[in-house]
Parts: C-alpha cells; sequence; structure tokens
C-alpha cells in the first residue's frame, strides 16, 4: 500500500477551462492492487522542478466502469495542479499509490435507500463516482446531490450528471446553486451555506427519507452543512464528510508545555511492508512522519495537513498527540489510528503500523 507505482497516462481531456480529468492505462498485473471502491483517492508524485511533490485526487470514475479516472482542477498557486494542467498528456506516465479513503458506505443490491450529496466545485469529483456506483449497484435506491458552483461554465462534470440523470430517471435529482449566475429562483442562487441548507430542506429535500448524506468541498460549506443537518435531527453517524487539503489554513505546531520536563528522547518503530524500522527523535518537536523522512524511510503521505489520510497508521504500543485531524472518523481514532502527519510523540516509546486497516 505504501509503494508508488508508475501508470501510462491513456487520456488527457479538458473538462472545463482549468480542470483535466485524467485516465490511467492500469497494466493487467496491477488491476488487483488498484481496485477501488466508491469515493476513494489517489495520491500522485512528481519531480516538478526538483522536488518530489505529491498530491492526493479523488477517484471520479464508478467502480463498474473499468476505468481508473482522477480530475484535477488548477487553483491558484497550486504547484502540482498548475503543472498537471500544463504539462500532462497521454502516453507519460505517473507516479501513483493504490486507492485509499473511507468517504463511502457498503452497498447492496437489495438495498431502498435515499442517498443525500452536497458538493461545491471540485467537491463533485468523489461524489460522482459515490453517485454513479451506488445508482448502478442499488437499482432501488435514489441520490440527491446538491451541487455549487460559481456559474455554468464552471461545473465539473455538468454533461455527465445530466446523461446520468437521462439514465437513472426517477432515481437521480440534480440542484444546481450558483453564486455568480442568476438562476429564476431566488432559492439557487447564491451559496451553499447552513442557511440555505436549511431552506432546501424545508422546501426540496425530506431529510426523514435519508439515509446516509455526503458532503465534500470548502472546510467552511461542509461544517456549515453538516451543522445545519445535524441540527435539523440527521444522526451524526449519518453524515460523511471529505476536506480537500486547499481548503484548509495552514498551522505550525505549538509545543505543549507538559512534556518540558523528563526524557526528551522517544525511541520509535514503524511497520511498512512488513518491515521494522527504528530511530530517535525528540518528543514533541517534529511529526512522527517528518522523522522518519528524514532518517531517509520511504513512509506514504501527501498533503501532511491531516486531511488527505494518505499517512494513516495504527498506533499498537506508546502514545502521540495529534495536531489536526480533518480525515480520521471518531470509530478510527478509538481503534489507534493516527494521522502521522500530524502525530507527536508523548511516550518515551512507541510503535506504530501502517500496514494496519481495520
Amino acid at each position: 500500500m505504501s509503494k508508488f507505482h508508475p501508470l501510462p497516462i491513456a487520456s488527457v481531456q479538458h473538462e472545463t477551462r482549468d480542470t483535466i480529468v485524467v485516465t490511467f492505462a492500469v497494466p493487467p498485473a496491477l488491476k488487483e492492487s488498484f481496485h477501488f471502491t466508491q469515493g476513494q483517492h489517489l495520491t500522485l508524485r512528481a519531480m516538478i522542478d526538483g522536488e518530489d511533490v505529491r498530491r492526493s485526487y479523488s477517484i471520479c470514475s464508478a467502480v463498474q466502469d473499468d476505468a481508473l479516472r482522477v480530475a484535477i482542477k488548477k487553483i491558484q498557486g497550486g504547484v502540482f495542479s498548475s503543472w498537471a494542467n500544463t504539462e500532462l498528456q497521454a502516453g507519460m506516465s505517473l507516479d501513483v499509490m493504490p486507492a485509499m479513503g473511507h468517504f463511502n458506505v457498503p452497498l447492496s443490491v437489495e438495498h431502498q435507500k435515499n442517498y443525500l450529496g452536497f458538493a461545491a466545485g471540485s467537491g463533485i469529483t468523489p461524489l460522482y463516482s459515490i453517485i454513479k456506483t451506488t445508482l448502478l449497484a442499488e437499482p432501488l435506491s435514489s441520490f440527491t446531490l446538491v451541487y455549487g458552483n460559481r456559474a455554468s461554465s464552471t461545473v465539473i462534470f455538468r454533461e455527465a450528471l445530466a446523461d446520468l440523470k437521462d439514465q437513472f430517471m426517477g432515481r437521480l435529482s440534480l440542484i444546481y446553486v450558483m453564486s455568480r449566475e442568476q438562476q429564476d429562483a431566488d432559492l439557487f442562487n447564491g451559496r451553499i451555506t447552513a442557511d440555505k441548507c436549511k431552506e432546501l430542506c424545508k422546501k426540496w429535500i425530506s431529510l426523514d427519507d435519508i439515509d446516509t448524506a455526503f458532503i465534500c468541498g470548502p472546510e467552511q460549506m461542509m461544517r456549515e452543512v453538516a451543522g445545519a443537518l445535524a441540527e435539523q435531527g440527521m444522526q451524526k453517524e449519518k453524515i460523511k464528510i471529505e476536506l480537500f487539503a486547499a481548503s484548509i489554513p495552514s498551522h505550525s505546531h505549538k509545543p505543549r508545555a507538559a512534556l518540558a520536563e523528563g526524557n526528551q528522547q522517544c525511541e520509535v518503530t514503524v511497520v511498512v511492508d512488513g518491515r521494522h524500522l527504528s530511530f530517535s527523535m525528540e518528543k514533541d518537536k517534529e511529526s512522527v512522519l517528518d522523522a522518519g523522512l528524514r532518517q531517509g524511510i520511504e513512509m506514504r503521505y501527501a498533503c501532511k495537513g491531516g486531511v488527505c489520510s494518505t499517512c494513516r497508521c495504527k498506533v499498537i504500543e506508546g502514545k502521540v498527540d495529534m495536531d489536526a485531524n480533518y480525515a480520521l472518523e471518531d470509530y478510527e481514532i478509538a481503534r489507534g489510528f493516527v494521522l502521522s502527519c500530524q502525530a507527536y510523540p508523548s511516550s518515551d516509546t512507541l510503535l506504530i503500523d501502517f500496514d494496519q486497516d481495520n
């Protein structure tokens, strides 16, 4: 799971002015390794101006498509996204790590459920995979999507969503909210906020009938929508969120005064791809990930911001404090999982395992 594989690029298509869709040609020998579940993401790696740059992008194809695709939206100041939108083309290869992520729920042909999605901008990428996969896998289920954008020209997968609506007539409802393009009804103008969510639920969406809600987009939008859904009675376990690294503010680690005295060193052992590798590091000074990388250990990571969960690992022995967590669910933390990019040792010894998934 920690290894990158060079995957040939089958095609690069321009979805919008600043978004490309990259389709990989997965070799037969790697088909099993790159099997994915709807809502998961890939970590991509490239050398850009001599620097190892990694980013995570959501898979935007359905499981049933037998294709592996990601959408990459160019963001201002984005090193990887700018490079990708300019340089990537069919025939090139890109280092890719197998799919990861838990932004999904189990599906069954016997289910008769109602799902709800809120997306803004490029937050549609995992939602598209989830919607198409779900409607194909569960012929008795339905999906409602609320999708926010600035204007029609910036809508990613607009044509693909229209095709899905035609294909799954009566089972897929699309609600577009535009912030800079006037629509006929005031309800569909503006941004997706807590108030907008409440208004939509009052007039268009019956939360009593919703089994699971998926939310993906900027942090503020996600927090407001999740809060509004909870305020209207939706249980927390029914609300699933997926945050993008570009949506969060940067932060710096603040040492904890409680660790100022006593043993300052921690003896760390990491399990990566079956190998046990050990090193010493100073407590509360740098993350386990940064310390391991400094020792030359190949540890999986992407955003380093506590968002993508690529560096997810399990604490077997010892203790760590986490600075930020936008990726792990409460049940994962209860089982001992942490994000190594945000994990600072607080015990004299530490054993963490990158190979465990449950």
